[in-house]
């Protein structure tokens, strides 16, 4: 429907993938592994950093965060899409459409927020190991962390006040998914302030984290140079290189999210960009970040250990 008469119902139509009959259900069980994976991994560990007390210091603290923003984007995103990809209508209320946009938006803001906060705690663990427990205590920490959060819902707050004030002209959203730029393309109306808006969130959010990771990457590489120690230089290959995979393929998942959108003969790709920029994250933050810290590492084989003992 694209004339200029508004529309006041409250349930639109979500366009979803073009699959062939065939990969419907195989394509939502491979999503439902996905999602089981991510659900057992990231529960298990938020559930071991809460209730070990030995694990309540600053680094778990950044990876519970890490965990919970993960199940946070990806359950707003793939249950829904899985049911949507094995049904033939695919109705959702304009309500819910604009919690999961707003959702997985603050999904996206704080997994860039939260990794700046990661790079400059490794920073200081790798560059200033004799300072780092005077300046990542605890408390300041969970101050940052909980800035991360409250940036991320006033930005995205804003994003999507300003979508939501349009009048609808138009009731299929043309995506797989919800998000801003297809809640404000239902209206006939001006979104000019809603282009400003949201370009001036992607600009200042992508060059603050690009900006900050690579000067912290930057003075890490610099003091491994200068300092020429092997063991410093170890620690900052294995603890640095997954956080900079990690950040790359979301970065670039996210670029590539946000430029097809001005690209509409490649729908496909943008929504599949979308998908991986939720669940490669989701999958290998625990995997990757849990398995490298020494501590996290031996409560988790610690705690399978003690599940195994009786039947043996």
């Amino acid at each position: 429907m694209d004339s200029n008469n508004t529309i006041t119902s409250d349930i639109l139509q979500i366009q979803g993938f073009n699959i062939s009959p065939q990969f419907t259900y195989p394509l939502a069980l491979l999503l439902l592994f996905v999602y089981l994976l991510i659900l057992v991994s990231n529960i298990a560990v938020v559930t071991l950093i809460v209730t070990e007390k030995s694990l309540h210091q600053p680094m778990y603290v950044l990876f519970c965060n890490l965990s919970v923003n993960d199940l946070m984007g990806n359950t707003v995103l793939l249950p829904r899409l899985m049911v949507d990809i094995v049904s033939t209508e695919r109705p959702i209320t304009y309500n819910q459409c604009v919690v999961q946009a707003f959702c997985s938006h603050t999904f996206g803001s704080a997994s860039h927020l939260i990794l700046i906060i990661m790079a400059f705690d490794r920073y200081v663990a790798i560059c200033h190991p004799l300072r780092y427990g005077s300046i990542m205590t605890t408390p300041t920490v969970v101050w940052l962390s909980t800035l991360a959060w409250g940036v991320s819902v006033l930005l995205v707050s804003i994003l999507i006040g300003l979508t939501v004030r349009l009048a609808r002209c138009r009731s299929v959203v043309q995506n797989a998914y919800c998000d801003n730029a297809s809640l404000f393309k239902l209206s006939c109306g001006d979104v000019s302030i809603n282009n400003i808006y949201g370009l001036f969130f992607t600009v200042v959010l992508f060059t603050s984290s690009m900006f900050c990771i690579t000067l912290t990457y930057c003075r890490i590489a610099l003091v491994c140079w200068i300092r020429k120690n092997k063991e410093l230089n170890n620690k900052a290959l294995q603890t640095c290189t997954s956080h900079l995979v990690l950040y790359l393929i979301m970065l670039w998942t996210g670029f590539l999210t946000i430029i097809l959108h001005r690209f509409p003969d490649y729908p496909d790709l943008r929504k599949i960009a979308y998908i991986l920029f939720h669940v490669i994250p989701a999958n290998l933050n625990p995997i990757i970040y849990a398995m490298q810290t020494r501590s996290l590492r031996n409560k988790i084989l610690h705690m399978f250990g003690r599940k195994v003992t009786p039947s043996s």
